[in-house]
């Protein structure tokens, strides 16, 4: 058997990962967190290791967590940050202006959290949908007004929305993209769900930031992937999607 073969395979084009970006050995998990220090003997910890693929460029950590366990019911509420209210506001005032969004419109988030950036769409009038994965934070979303499907986005999700609500003019997927294992399945979903002139929205974190800062505290299990410009391009463009901004 040689090294390639026994190799973990990129999880965008199938090629041996043999080139390690990044190995910080064993740790537990981000954002799961102990309800007092004696269970820290029963804490389970994971590899991290991260690997550059040689053929698509894609960096990404080995899937060693299914994504059930760590998003099925989740600690982080997007709200809790004024700042971060603060820019998907004017990110919303700013996408309606530029793609003519009105009431006619469907705008949809995937990983919607707890309604924080919907929200300023419902209060303009246009229909809006979540994709939210963890029930608990999704019924703070349904709470707030913002429609919430409890469900993992992908094709099949992709295309239930779309029987059911239409395609999409708007998909905004913001600190999501990294968080996919099935990363072609997910990626799938937004050519589906697009209407034929829709647009898709992605913020995560650049992988060129993360190396010029050293900011190795970004990788962790729940970032399956890390992407430069190029490695985005080389996904998106596969499923029919062209980065224009």
């Amino acid at each position: 058997m040689t090294a390639e073969s026994s190799a973990p395979r990129c999880r965008f084009c199938q090629s041996a990962l043999t080139v390690t970006f990044c190995d910080l050995g064993k740790t537990p998990l981000a954002n799961s967190y102990l309800a007092s220090s004696a269970d820290i003997v029963k804490e389970q910890w994971y590899p991290l290791h991260a690997r550059v693929c040689s053929n698509c460029l894609l960096v990404q950590v080995d899937d060693v967590v299914p994504a059930d366990d760590i998003f099925s019911d989740y600690a982080y509420f997007s709200s809790y940050s004024t700042s971060w209210l603060a820019h998907c506001e004017a990110f919303c005032a700013a996408a309606t202006a530029r793609f003519g969004l009105g009431r006619q419109s469907f705008v949809v988030e995937v990983a919607s959290n707890d309604g924080y950036l919907l929200k300023n769409f419902v209060e303009a009038g246009i229909r809006a949908l979540g994709v939210e994965p963890a029930a608990n934070v999704a019924k703070v979303a349904e709470v707030a007004g913002v429609r919430t499907e409890v469900a993992f986005f992908g094709s099949n999700t992709a295309l239930r929305i779309r029987r059911d609500h239409g395609s999409a003019d708007l998909v905004v997927a913001n600190n999501v993209f990294a968080h996919v294992p099935d990363l072609n399945d997910f990626t799938a979903g937004f050519a589906i769900l697009l209407a034929d002139d829709g647009v898709l929205s992605i913020e995560c974190p650049h992988l060129l930031r993360l190396v010029d800062g050293m900011q190795f505290d970004t990788i962790y299990h729940e970032h399956y992937s890390y992407y430069s410009l190029h490695a985005a391009i080389n996904v998106l463009s596969k499923h029919g999607l062209r980065v224009f901004d």
